[in-house]
């Protein structure tokens, strides 16, 4: 299939709202704490860049927004309608037309998802991170396990569509105790969980208490591994396998948004540190943003655009880009559409070596990632990419 055929597989906006009410330990995102934000000119700054990227991207039809952050659940309602108001009058959108806002379960927020609902947002993603009371503390929650129920009870009353986040291989967590944790997950969930293991990150809180010691009880490589297989085995038995590394879903419930990025396929990307990928006239640009809120807000203010910079992206990278996303797949890759791509073909004798290994299969044009190569994911791309 040629490139800009898979181009109509999907067209994305990403909106980045960089505020939070606390900075959690873990958390590598470009998230900041505010006393005070004026959301009035957040709101003219989200505008200008939407109708600049209209004028540039005239008449795609558009998929899927996107509202990340930081704590998207803290802006007002109004401020969630004026944007999607204006998307709307800037793009035509699919009838699967599919809003995700992002959101932490504590009662000042879960009393927005009304508001939120009237303004367009029809999927909540929902960060719960741990059903203990414990370990929330230990990962800098400021929810506890019963709120967060209460909180994600309030919005699948309000949205067909509510996912959540869980963090396993935490501190002091035994395997049979996420299980437990993961059974009670999923007997709450509607239709789709991520679920990703616990990362110590330089820059972190958490990054700077392990390089000094003073991070204890991580599970040990043994543990953290069979927790992932405890995942894999129990989701799949309940009907939501993995259809990405990290994500879980029953048939037809995926994200559509990601699966936008897995793709391979188009993205507007606006706000502080958010990245796009966008097709213009054939060539393939990255753009990025600053990361510093006020930096962002002050440059479309004075310089009427808020990225950063604006590359091409070389065929070379658009291939390598394209594998290391959509191998994360369940569904996998196409062979043709990397050679298309790149010009060249992933190198044969390495695919088969990794398919004796059996670490991933072939199927017609598709590679795929096998349940035993997927917890090996970054060694089968250096095999195939270097």
């Amino acid at each position: 299939m040629a490139n800009e055929d898979w181009q109509k597989g999907g067209f994305g906006l990403y909106l980045h709202w960089p505020f939070c009410l606390a900075k959690c330990p873990y958390c590598d995102f470009n998230s900041h704490v505010a006393s005070q934000i004026d959301q009035g000119r957040w709101q003219q700054a989200y505008l200008s860049e939407i109708r600049r990227y209209g004028e540039e991207i005239k008449g795609r039809t558009l998929n899927t927004v996107f509202f990340g952050g930081g704590t998207p659940s803290l802006m007002d309602p109004d401020l969630v309608h004026a944007i999607l108001s204006e998307i709307r009058a800037t793009w035509p959108v699919s009838n699967s037309f599919e809003v995700t806002l992002e959101a932490n379960p504590t009662s000042v927020e879960a009393g927005r998802f009304a508001g939120f609902r009237d303004a367009g947002v029809n999927r909540i993603s929902m960060g719960i991170q741990s059903l203990n009371d414990v370990d929330l503390k230990r990962l800098g929650r400021m929810h506890s396990a019963k709120e967060a129920i209460e909180a994600f009870d309030i919005a699948r009353n309000i949205f067909d569509r509510v996912s959540f986040d869980l963090i396993y291989a935490r501190q002091h967590q035994e395997p049979q105790q996420w299980s437990e944790e993961l059974k009670q997950a999923l007997n709450m969930a509607i239709d789709h969980l991520s679920l990703y293991q616990l990362t110590i990150e330089e820059g972190t809180a958490f990054g700077d208490r392990y390089a000094i010691g003073r991070l204890p009880g991580l599970p040990s490589d043994d543990n953290a591994a069979e927790m992932y297989e405890i995942t894999q085995e129990i989701t799949e038995a309940a009907g939501m396998s993995a259809y990405e590394i990290s994500n879980h879903a029953s048939d037809m419930a995926q994200s559509r948004h990601n699966l936008i990025y897995w793709r391979y396929c188009d993205y507007v990307g606006i706000g502080p540190g958010a990245h796009g990928r966008l097709t213009l006239n054939g060539q393939r640009f990255a753009t990025d943003t600053p990361l510093t809120p006020t930096t962002w807000l002050r440059q479309v203010e004075t310089k009427g655009h808020g990225e950063l910079s604006r590359e091409a992206v070389c065929r070379e990278d658009q291939a390598t880009e394209y594998l290391m996303m959509s191998l994360r797949l369940s569904e996998g890759s196409s062979l043709v559409r990397f050679s298309d791509l790149g010009g060249v073909e992933l190198p044969r004798a390495r695919r088969e070596r990794l398919a004796e290994l059996g670490f991933i299969e072939e199927v017609g044009d598709t590679i795929r990632a096998t349940p035993a190569g997927r917890p090996l994911l970054n060694a089968i791309l250096r095999e195939l990419l270097t």
